[in-house]
């Protein structure tokens, strides 16, 4: 990556799925990425559990998963919430890039909200796939197709990166420059006043 500005990453959150799905290469690139972070000294944040490809670290898991330990139990450090969108808001809020491996709708839509989020210029952080033995194809040729039909823009069709290997994707993670829609960079986003401090996703105009 020499002449490339690096962007620091700390955290990285990683969206995946509860079951280990029908390829066994899933499940070895869900472990490889572990390693690929250790080895970069990168935490790993997750939706708790350890489920499928759920596996290390933090773990932010909403409370009814808990309930006669539905998902197991967590790997390293658990914070808890009530709803699924504050976990979702909490993940955004302690990680500094996203990654997805192969998983079913929770991951979807996990990633989407992300994208999403990045496109309204609620966040800046980098989101990528990693796709294993193609298992994102489909995904990123609708994507794509979404771009011809003029419903995703050629600028915030960049913010989802996809790679083959962990070191590929963490390194395009890094690389990654964030280029703001200049009518949604007008968006105005405002922190909540409440004591605990949350994410208040209220547009303000």
């Amino acid at each position: 990556m020499e002449g490339v500005s690096v962007r620091k990453i700390k955290k990285i959150c990683v969206f995946c799925g509860a079951n280990s799905g029908k390829d066994v290469a899933f499940v070895n690139a869900a472990f490889h990425l572990g390693e690929v972070l250790g080895k970069r000294k990168i935490d790993l944040v997750y939706g708790g559990g350890k489920l499928g490809l759920m596996g290390q670290v933090l773990g932010i898991i909403p409370s009814a998963f808990t309930i006669n330990n539905l998902v197991g139990e967590t790997c390293g450090k658990e914070i808890k919430v009530a709803t699924m969108q504050e976990r979702l808001v909490m993940m955004m809020e302690l990680s500094d890039a996203f990654i997805a491996l192969p998983g079913g709708f929770g991951t979807l839509e996990e990633l989407f909200q992300m994208i999403s989020w990045a496109q309204l210029n609620i966040h800046n952080k980098p989101i990528g796939v990693l796709n294993i033995n193609g298992f994102f194809n489909g995904l990123l040729s609708f994507v794509d197709h979404a771009v011809k039909q003029e419903f995703i823009t050629p600028r915030a069709r960049k913010i989802l990166i996809s790679a083959t290997t962990a070191d590929e994707l963490v390194d395009k993670l890094q690389a990654f420059r964030f280029e703001s829609d200049p009518a949604l960079s007008k968006l105005k986003w405002s922190p909540s006043s409440s004591q605990k401090e949350k994410l208040d996703l209220t547009l303000r105009l």
